[in-house]
């Protein structure tokens, strides 16, 4: 979570019908999809038009925009549609892959929702935005589900067309404090100083207190900083003051948590030690790779997640679909939680058509598969999955959150490491936080 989003004060949706869908695309649509197709991929050796029977899909995520890149998601995307349709397609149909570069940006995400409408695709599968109120909107009036998004934005919790895998970032904070209440003296978590940010130290907080230590030290910090010495120097302060015992400083500022470790990383040797902790969303094996590995700055620090760790044999049919469709491509690391996440997305999505037999494959039949109590197998890299519409976790503002459980991990010569073995499932830990 980045604080960039505002986040709703309503946990009701925006729209409770899903207008009809219509049946042939007005000149005006086709107008968009054109002017659309710039920035965004077709799966190669699948017709570029849909016939009767082709499954049109769509994912997106920003492919060239810095600390935020996530090429490896449509990458991924383009491998298993090639896969699917090498195998049969899915239920005998075959499968369309659409992909677009979300660019981190409101306007570019917004484009990519237009053109998946234009498109007439029966789902956005697998993807990562910051921008839920861009192209959210778009979806539900089309009546397009977004299955598998990333779990960045509190509207991918709350929206009635939203279908996610994993618990966001409210999981892995509310997993990360109740680790951290074993471990740590002291705690300061350092987030963005915005209305979204404002939400974190209660999640984190409410871990804290399930392990009956103290409420972190919220430290506040701006957005689009440069540097964050002056944060850094605050932290380590706070982290070592009182108790004795080793204190530890929980950076949460998505896409300039990097910016802080550096500042942090120049200021730490004139402090007392003390230990890091993040979440996904703000360090995952691309962002540790892209920062030295090893001799990193995040080297022996804890890191909530969603999933088992990358050499888990869970994993390995993902890796088949790598192997035999993408071997040598450089952006797709099977142990980026952005392809974890498509291929999960993926699985929903084969199992929702396959749910629905020789019928048609639309937009609503798939939402209505869904929403129809279907239950999703994904080889236990998740719990299974089965969404209703207000959830557990409705009476904190996130009715489409049905996957609370989290991974605990550590930084070990650069690659992320399991440091607990199974789940934790926070979803009473997560009720009693004071959103």
């Amino acid at each position: 979570m980045t604080g960039r989003r505002r986040i709703r004060s309503t946990v009701l949706p925006r729209s409770l019908v899903r207008p009809a869908r219509a049946g042939a695309l007005s000149a005006g649509a086709l107008a968009a999809c054109a002017a659309l197709v710039a920035g965004c991929g077709i799966v190669p050796g699948v017709t570029e038009g849909p016939g009767d029977d082709t499954i049109t899909v769509m994912t997106w995520a920003p492919e060239n925009a810095g600390a935020t890149t996530k090429p490896g998601m449509p990458a991924f995307a383009e491998a298993y549609g090639r896969w699917v349709n090498a195998h049969g397609g899915i239920g005998g149909r075959p499968l369309r892959v659409l992909t677009c570069d979300e660019r981190d940006d409101a306007v570019a995400a917004a484009r990519c929702a237009r053109r998946a409408v234009a498109e007439n695709a029966v789902a956005v599968v697998g993807s990562y935005s910051q921008h839920g109120d861009a192209f959210l909107p778009t979806l539900e009036t089309a009546g397009i589900p977004y299955i598998g998004g990333y779990g960045l934005t509190h509207d991918e919790f709350t929206s009635p067309l939203s279908y996610p895998v994993n618990g966001g970032q409210p999981a892995l904070l509310a997993g990360l404090g109740r680790t951290l209440a074993d471990a740590c003296g002291p705690v300061a978590l350092v987030r963005p100083d915005t209305i979204a940010g404002d939400q974190l130290p209660p999640l984190l907080d409410s871990g804290l207190a399930a392990g009956g230590h103290d409420p972190s030290g919220d430290l506040r910090a701006a957005e689009a900083a440069t540097s964050y010495g002056d944060t850094a120097e605050r932290a380590l302060e706070h982290a070592a003051a009182g108790t004795g015992e080793r204190g530890c400083v929980v950076p949460a500022l998505g896409d300039r948590t990097g910016i802080f470790m550096d500042s942090f990383r120049r200021a730490r040797a004139e402090h007392p030690e003390v230990r890091t902790a993040t979440v996904l969303g703000s360090v995952d094996q691309t962002v540790l790779d892209a920062s030295g590995g090893a001799s990193g700055p995040y080297e022996g620090a804890y890191v909530t997640g969603w999933y088992p760790e990358a050499g888990d044999a869970r994993w390995d049919p993902m890796k088949e679909v790598v192997r035999a469709e993408a071997f040598g491509d450089n952006r797709i690391d099977p142990a980026d939680a952005g392809v974890q996440t498509t291929w999960i997305a993926y699985t929903v999505l084969r199992q929702a058509v396959e749910s629905l037999g020789d019928g048609e494959v639309t937009a609503d039949t798939v939402t209505a598969a869904l929403d129809g109590g279907l239950k999703v197998t994904t080889g236990n890299v998740t719990p299974t999955l089965r969404w209703k519409f207000q959830d557990t976790l409705a009476s904190i503002g996130l009715p489409r959150l049905v996957n609370a459980n989290v991974t605990l991990h550590v930084v070990e010569k650069g690659r992320l490491t399991a440091a607990a073995d199974g789940f934790t499932d926070v979803t009473s830990t997560l009720r009693d936080a004071a959103l």
